[in-house]
């Protein structure tokens, strides 16, 4: 019985040495090099967030989309007439299509209705363009990536802070004893809500914040935040921080290692066809928080 006691108390003292010992290391630029470059990458890939060209709200009706003037959605480089779309009550029906445009390798079925999956699987394809009927706050947008987009062609490289051991943190986590309601914007103005488990809690440049996620589940968390930087340097929507969740769960308390090195802009920052959350007021930080990825420009 003792020995099953002291096993835990053990484990829990070697956790928080080694979350010590990671948070006081001097990092170095070569110890993010590697994923800062796949990030560029990822971003600047044939159909990356680089490559939207268009986000249209599909009212209720008929929509039509191509490069003709006539039509509702005007996409340069699409055929005249691309596809007639209805949308109703939520579903988009494609009700036309031009010849060549496929769906998962087939041509298009019509007055089937499009999914709101949001997979390259479920795109639309017509030459170099890919679309959506993605679904936001109950309504339907049409979602298009060119990889021929300028923003892909002008892509001038992401900017980054020196990473700083200062800014990884060992943070709190502590779950709430009641319920909890998450209400935060999205880029298109739209107002959502999400039941969080709890909070982390954490010390920098001698202020105790804390942050909420906006995702949490046992696999890891993810914080749509913003600090001070956001007057000058970093993105004004927030930026975005993905952590490992609590190694005991979700519903005790427990450590979270926040390195805010590795803290992202979200893709709103390089376009303004992307529907990125914003940071709700209670993850508006009142400290700077000179790490992560800077603003793009």
């Amino acid at each position: 019985m003792k020995r099953s006691v002291f096993l835990p108390v053990v484990l829990a003292g070697l956790l928080a040495n080694t979350i010590r010992t990671w948070a006081q290391l001097a990092p170095s630029a070569s110890d993010y090099a590697a994923e800062r470059a796949e990030r560029a990458k990822d971003l600047t890939q044939p159909y990356g967030w680089f490559s939207l060209v268009a986000l249209e709200w599909l009212k209720p009706g008929v929509t039509t989309v191509g490069s003709a003037k006539s039509n509702s959605v005007v996409l340069v480089g699409a055929p005249a007439h691309l596809m007639t779309l209805e949308q109703s009550e939520g579903k988009v029906l494609p009700t036309a299509v031009s010849a060549g445009v496929t769906l998962r390798g087939q041509p298009v079925p019509l007055h089937v209705p499009l999914t709101d999956e949001e997979e390259d699987r479920a795109a639309v394809a017509s030459g170099s363009l890919r679309m959506w009927a993605i679904d936001r706050g109950g309504k339907r947008y049409l979602r298009v990536k060119d990889s021929n987009a300028p923003a892909l062609k002008s892509f001038r490289g992401l900017r980054w802070y020196a990473p700083s051991a200062k800014y990884r943190v060992e943070a709190r986590w502590v779950p709430f004893t009641t319920r909890h309601t998450l209400h935060f914007l999205n880029q298109l103005g739209q107002v959502s809500d999400a039941e969080e488990p709890g909070q982390v809690e954490f010390t920098i440049d001698g202020r105790r914040c804390t942050l909420t996620p906006l995702s949490a589940t046992d696999k890891g968390l993810w914080f749509v935040l913003r600090d001070l930087t956001a007057a000058k340097d970093t993105d004004q929507g927030g930026r975005f921080l993905y952590t490992d969740a609590p190694s005991n769960g979700l519903k005790a308390a427990g450590t979270v290692l926040l390195d805010f090195n590795e803290a992202v802009n979200p893709p709103c920052a390089y376009s303004p066809f992307a529907t990125c959350p914003l940071a709700a007021p209670e993850n508006r930080l009142p400290v700077a928080i000179a790490a992560g990825e800077k603003r793009y420009e």
